[in-house]
């Protein structure tokens, strides 16, 4: 998990760069186009034809669109009437989010352990976060409850992960729910895509696409999925309060802005807040 934290931090700064010489919805339609072949092939060469167990593949297919083809056009919506603090700051929620599903559902035991945790971690997202400043305005308020949308889709996601019959490998299931995720995502880049001046497009923005798509999406979905079958949807989720202070430094080295001091005391109460939920 902190391997994912490492790739989707950085994917924050490796992505603006994209959007800016590539528009966001043919980014994310070819992002999600090229996982979804590339993850069909990988399953088909190490685990050979489809096999699921009874209603398997329909919640499959159901986690796909909630976790893939809605939470991506929220949050890239979201994103786009809103800012990426105010958007960063609400997805900071999910672990929440998820530990309160959970224990309404009776899916995990969450400790007090737990929920100390939990609750160290936001706080120390807030500070890392709201330190470069959060704008909760009526000028951004349709990105803010786009965003809070996309953040329901990821927990939910979580959740359904754990409802999943036993004896459906994490690369099938972050395959199926690609793939049936990405149809819908295909076709509201379709325009964008089809007006797209292909050469124009700088080989940065292709080197970009290859790491969101192989990185930020094969390898940390397997690796988010994975987590979540052995450990649990509430200690899996508490560390995507790791990934913005990934992207905070990500964002010093690649783009240059820069870090503060009160983001320090935000980080030790993240590391605080991870530790305590994994022990519990």
């Amino acid at each position: 998990m902190l391997l994912v934290c490492l790739i989707w931090g950085i994917n924050f700064s490796v992505t603006k760069v994209a959007i800016e010489q590539m528009p966001a919805l043919p980014f994310t339609a070819l992002r999600f186009a090229g996982a979804s072949v590339l993850l069909w092939l990988v399953v088909r060469v190490t685990e050979g034809p489809a096999s699921y167990p009874p209603g398997g593949l329909r919640r499959l297919v159901v986690l796909g669109i909630v976790g893939n083809t809605l939470y991506q056009i929220a949050f890239i919506l979201g994103l786009a009437h809103t800012t990426a603090t105010n958007s960063s700051l609400i997805l900071a929620t999910v672990p929440t989010a998820v530990a309160v599903f959970a224990w309404l559902l009776r899916l995990e035991r969450v400790t007090p352990r737990t929920w100390t945790g939990i609750a160290l971690g936001t706080v120390g997202v807030v500070l890392v976060i709201a330190t470069s400043g959060v704008d909760f305005s009526a000028r951004t308020i349709t990105g803010d409850l786009l965003t809070v949308l996309a953040m329901l889709c990821w927990a939910g996601y979580t959740i359904g992960l754990r409802t999943l019959p036993e004896g459906v490998s994490p690369l099938r299931v972050t395959s199926v729910t690609a793939i049936a995720g990405t149809p819908g995502l295909v076709l509201v880049g379709l325009p964008g895509l089809l007006v797209m001046q292909w050469a124009a497009i700088p080989a940065s923005a292709w080197w970009a696409l290859a790491y969101a798509t192989l990185l930020s999406l094969v390898v940390a979905y397997v690796l988010w999925n994975r987590s979540v079958q052995v450990v649990g949807g509430t200690r899996t989720a508490i560390y995507m309060c790791v990934t913005p202070l990934v992207a905070v430094a990500a964002a010093w080295v690649i783009l240059g802005e820069h870090a503060r001091p009160t983001q320090g005391i935000g980080a030790a109460l993240i590391i605080g807040g991870v530790l305590l939920t994994r022990r519990s």
